[in-house]
């Protein structure tokens, strides 16, 4: 709503009621008016469309208790009769010590003084240039998808398609939300804007225009297959590249494949968020790959050279040290995760020394025989000593 209706015209008077009516009044006139004056009970009657959209808008603003308040406050500030030429004192200005005007010279107007005075006052109060009517395009809105990937697929990188349920015209109306093809008109209320503003405190606050929903346009006679959005569900497929190292519950914004934007506008963004399966031999810490790596007792003890697979490559050849603890961890360069550089991370491979659960009667004479040999080595000396070793 721009300042010049605060200014000029007279919603009280358009729906027939006092200045102090209570809400329930202010209902009672608008549902008893709009029903005299709708279009639809007045087909090709182009004054009693005039006065259901006067009736609307009055109602717009005289049903909100804040923009009532502002309403109030403007026409208190400035005078009710502020907009009309000659006012105050009649016609010309005759009369009272009246004084002749124009409103287009306090905004700025052509046939006015131009730009500055009262416009850039209002302006400043109610958000915008007073009487203004600039129809900017509209970023489309983001939207969202998911998509599961496995373990190996994650770390290298992988594209996938993605099936999305998207707007898209309507083939009844070709886009307009009209019935058959019927263009819409300028949202009487908004001026096409797509806003209305607030004042409150001194600072003015933007918000969707509740007649036209931030569209600027309202469609008279609706579209019966759209319902007057002018769109259609449909669906479309986008082939998405995930980079190598994404994470699982990671969330990826492809810039410009959301919905498409408004009078122009950008289209919005896509965001995905991925989901990352498990694998049975590696796991993942930060850029690294993990990996836990059966050893035997005779190679944990004596040493060895250990096969050791890698993801998604040839297996690499591990030296493990003789008396190599359990838990011991070997690392393996540049086998783990892809980074944003191109670098790779390590692969991280535990040692998990195994036990023989059984032993025939040759192996426990062999364990016998080393038990035998290292008995002078007491792994637990200290353990139980009350000084605590000092």
């Amino acid at each position: 709503m721009s300042a010049r209706d605060f200014l000029e015209k007279d919603y009280y008077k358009a729906l027939g009621v006092p200045k102090d009516a209570k809400p329930a009044e202010i209902k009672k006139a608008y549902r008893k008016l709009a029903r005299q004056f709708h279009p639809d009970a007045n087909k090709g009657d182009s004054a009693a469309e005039e006065r259901f959209k006067e009736v609307s808008e009055a109602y717009d603003v005289l049903s909100d208790d804040k923009r009532r308040k502002e309403y109030d406050e403007a026409r208190t500030l400035f005078g009710a009769g502020f907009g009309r030429r000659g006012a105050p004192g009649g016609a010309g200005g005759q009369g009272g010590g009246g004084f002749a005007f124009d409103l287009g010279d306090l905004f700025g107007q052509p046939g006015g003084q131009g730009a500055g005075g009262l416009g850039d006052v209002l302006g400043g109060l109610f958000g915008g240039r007073a009487g203004g009517r600039t129809t900017s395009p509209r970023r489309g809105a983001d939207m969202e998808s998911e998509v599961t990937l496995s373990f190996q697929d994650a770390v290298e990188g992988v594209t996938v398609p993605l099936r999305m349920a998207s707007d898209k015209p309507c083939p009844s109306c070709h886009g307009t939300g009209g019935r058959n093809g019927a263009l819409p008109t300028q949202c009487p209320i908004c001026l096409g804007t797509g806003q209305t503003t607030r004042n409150q405190g001194g600072f003015a606050f933007a918000e969707p225009c509740r007649n036209c929903r931030g569209r600027g346009l309202v469609v008279e006679d609706p579209c019966p297959t759209c319902h007057g959005s002018g769109r259609a569900l449909g669906t479309r497929t986008l082939n998405v590249r995930i980079p190598a190292g994404v994470r699982d519950g990671q969330h990826i914004r492809l810039k410009g494949k959301g919905a498409p934007g408004e009078r122009g506008g950008p289209p919005g963004d896509l965001i995905v968020t991925v989901h990352v399966g498990t694998h049975r031999l590696f796991g993942r810490k930060g850029d690294n790959l993990t990996l836990t790596l059966p050893v035997t007792f005779p190679e944990a003890a004596l040493g060895a050279e250990i096969k050791v697979p890698t993801l998604g490559g040839s297996p690499v050849t591990l030296r493990i040290p003789a008396g190599t603890t359990n838990g011991r961890t070997f690392r393996v360069k540049g086998r783990g995760v892809t980074r944003k550089d191109g670098t790779k991370g390590d692969l991280l491979v535990t040692a998990d020394v195994v036990v023989p659960a059984k032993l025939d009667s040759s192996g426990r004479k062999a364990v016998e025989a080393l038990r035998d040999a290292t008995a002078g080595e007491d792994p637990r000396a200290g353990l139980l000593d009350p000084s605590g070793g000092s």
